[in-house]
């Protein structure tokens, strides 16, 4: 089988997965069917710069999160017209425990995206730091700070 040919199945293979990751970061349907859209596009574009085969899950999905980032650093050009509140497709992934998935999207930005690799996409601390650009040590105590966030945060939920 050739690089290209695996390529494509790994990319028809994880398409759930890939949107609920990009819906988890950009929390819009839309959005998020373009964000995957745009890197599956980059990621054909440029199959001669994956060295490494074995490595594929990480190189995509640091594409996928630089077009989830490109698509929130435009959402800050755009000023969005009132709706009537977004209808949720019925491939919009839905949260187990609607309130921790809530305290995650309240983490900074940066400790979010950590929490979200490892948890939901359950990539290991150097994938990440491959995908986030990060040291090993920044994916840590991104890591763990986020986690005593949430725990305290969800420690307190639990007492009201």
């Amino acid at each position: 089988m050739t690089k290209e040919e695996k390529l494509t199945e790994f990319l028809i293979e994880t398409q759930d997965r890939s949107y609920r990751l990009a819906y988890s970061v950009l929390h819009d349907r839309e959005e998020a069917l373009d964000a995957v859209q745009t890197a599956v596009c980059r990621a054909l574009e440029r199959q001669d710069g994956l060295r490494d085969i074995g490595a594929v899950k990480t190189w995509f999905t640091r594409i996928l999160m630089n077009a989830c980032t490109d698509t929130l650093r435009q959402r800050g050009r755009v000023v969005p017209f009132p709706e009537e509140g977004p209808e949720p497709g019925r491939e919009d992934p839905e949260p187990a425990d609607d309130s921790l998935a809530r305290q995650v999207d309240a983490l900074p930005r940066e400790v979010g995206t950590v929490i979200k690799l490892r948890f939901y996409e359950e990539l290991t601390l150097k994938e990440i730091g491959e995908v986030t650009g990060q040291n090993i040590n920044t994916v840590k105590s991104r890591l763990y700070a986020g986690l005593k966030r949430l725990r305290v945060a969800m420690e307190g939920a639990e007492v009201s």
